[in-house]
């Protein structure tokens, strides 16, 4: 009798811990039923987050290969960087130590041959960036809720800093080119963060490029088409197709 009894315990008990296991599964999956994952071309792993009707990457780009496994030229010399007219990266100060955290810095040329993005993805285009920030209230207020929160990773005093979308935004800075090569040089690093976007229109005899920018020390998702902008070492941000 006694054996039977403990065989029911067992029984038992499997069940309930079952039952248990598969209700924290589901609490764990309901935590963030948005998040997910997607994988470029090198091996780097992106989380994912929703906001709205698009789907967004949590993670700066940092991919050294075009989808069609090509490498992308990685650029480091002022001169050649400040000259090139066609596809380059780099990391911020030359340093491969911020690309976990802040990603690679692309310049036009290679946004533009629209295959940096993973297959499914891409470099979101003006239209795309445009429905964020309406989502988001509008450009006025929607670089706080892109924003991460706190000062790891941007400047006092990080204004309206709330992240609240999700899309955890960093200040990667941005490689600057000048009138010349001798006025190439990273910067802003913790006070600006600059993305491309895919959009570029011909201007007489320039191109205007739109890229978006956010500001530690505002709440404004700063969208700005203007020429003179292929030479920039930027971040890039994918969004899902």
């Amino acid at each position: 009798m006694k054996t039977k009894i403990w065989i029911y315990s067992l029984a038992i008990l499997a069940v309930v811990l079952i039952i248990s296991s598969s209700c924290k599964k589901k609490d764990d999956n309901n935590a963030n039923p948005s998040m997910t994952t997607v994988i470029d071309n090198d091996g780097n792993v992106y989380h994912t987050v929703t906001i709205g009707t698009q789907v967004w990457m949590v993670q700066n780009l940092k991919t050294t290969k075009f989808n069609d496994g090509n490498q992308i030229p990685l650029v480091t010399n002022d001169s050649a960087w400040a000259t090139a007219t066609t596809p380059a990266y780099c990391f911020y100060n030359n340093d491969i130590g911020f690309k976990t955290t802040y990603g690679a810095l692309y310049n036009w040329y290679a946004v533009q041959t629209g295959k940096l993005a993973p297959s499914g993805w891409h470099v979101p285009t003006q239209a795309d960036w445009n429905t964020l920030a309406i989502y988001l209230g509008g450009a006025a207020m929607a670089g706080g809720k892109l924003k991460e929160s706190g000062t790891s990773h941007w400047a006092d005093p990080n204004t309206s800093a709330t992240n609240e979308s999700g899309f955890t935004a960093y200040a990667g800075g941005i490689r600057y080119k000048g009138n010349s090569y001798l006025d190439t040089r990273f910067t802003a690093m913790g006070q600006y963060g600059n993305w491309w976007s895919s959009t570029s229109t011909p201007f007489q005899t320039w191109y205007h490029y739109t890229t978006i920018d956010l500001s530690y020390d505002s709440q404004d998702m700063g969208i700005y088409t203007d020429e003179f902008k292929a030479a920039l070492g930027m971040s890039v941000r994918c969004i899902k197709d």
